[in-house]
């Protein structure tokens, strides 16, 4: 065996694909592709300055100010394929113009049209993302590149109207799970959205589950964690399909803990369920609900088809 044969067994990585990884990132492809980058940031900055304006917002900001570690996220999707991406050969293919002129349609009129919507000029602007990926890289690699792009959807604001579709039957669900587990304790009654604590001594304590107190922060944080996890810590489609179905129960449960908590802390001192103190707790909730997620995706990793006799 060569030395250089030798060195590259010893890496564990072939000495092609590196080869390829560094014609793919040659001083060449990055010369190519900087005037489109250009392009495309500054034909879709206005998506850009509204998220920053909604992530910074006092009504949206504390629940889109994950917005900003997505891209993260998505680059170190990409960073996971990378030698996937270059073991394939990029190629030109024409169909991709087809997303590219959508999406900027698509764009345009949700920005300046009749009924403008950050929502879907953002979808627009990932429709025209997809669409350049297929033109420059063609149908191969893109299966690669589908996942690391679609995820970007998690930075963008959802409408205020889909927003409130989903409030409603969550804070519904707040409060009945929080009345219950509550009644457990203590008398507890219930009326509308909201929550009365009644103590032995006659004490009666309101607790309000407002729009807020719906776990749609928590919902939207655990979907990103689980689509994130599901992609980078599972290689069978059916653990992630999973892990992103079972996001969404494991964020509910740990907002109805968060709003138990509390009505609990209340007990002691109503100014806990408001103001800084409200916003305290609720964050702190966020750590034992993301051991808790953990501890779904160990479970569903060590879950395993069993092999079929003779296979």
């Amino acid at each position: 065996m060569t030395q250089a044969s030798a060195t590259s067994s010893a890496s564990g990585a072939p000495s092609g694909s590196r080869s390829a990884l560094a014609d793919l990132v040659s001083a060449k492809w990055v010369a190519a592709s900087l005037p489109i980058v250009a392009a495309f940031l500054w034909l879709f900055f206005e998506v850009f300055r509204r998220q920053h304006q909604f992530s910074t917002s006092e009504k949206f900001g504390e629940d889109w100010k994950h917005a900003y570690l997505v891209p993260l996220v998505s680059l170190y999707m990409l960073w996971q394929v990378k030698d996937e991406v270059a073991r394939r050969t990029p190629r030109l293919y024409w169909p991709g113009m087809l997303p590219v002129l959508a999406g900027i349609l698509m764009y345009y009129f949700f920005l300046i049209g009749p009924r403008s919507n950050h929502m879907f000029s953002g979808a627009g602007m990932l429709l025209t993302l997809f669409g350049i990926a297929l033109l420059f890289a063609g149908p191969s690699m893109m299966r690669l590149l589908f996942i690391p792009i679609a995820y970007l959807a998690f930075g963008l604001t959802i409408s205020e109207a889909v927003m409130n579709a989903i409030t409603f039957p969550l804070q519904h669900i707040a409060t009945v799970g929080s009345h219950w587990l509550l009644s457990v304790l203590y008398t507890t009654e219930i009326a509308g959205n909201t929550l009365t604590i009644v103590l032995e001594s006659g004490r009666e304590i309101p607790l309000n589950i407002a729009e807020a107190c719906s776990g749609m922060r928590m919902v939207i944080a655990f979907a990103a964690l689980g689509a994130a996890v599901a992609f980078i810590a599972c290689d069978q489609w059916w653990q992630r399909a999973a892990l992103l179905i079972l996001a969404i129960p494991v964020a509910v449960f740990v907002n109805i803990l968060r709003v138990s908590s509390l009505g609990i802390a209340s007990i002691v001192n109503p100014d806990f369920a408001a103001g800084d103190a409200h916003m305290f707790i609720g964050t702190l909730w966020l750590i034992p609900g993301f051991l808790l997620y953990m501890g779904v995706v160990w479970a569903v990793k060590k879950i395993a088809v069993a092999p079929e006799e003779g296979s």
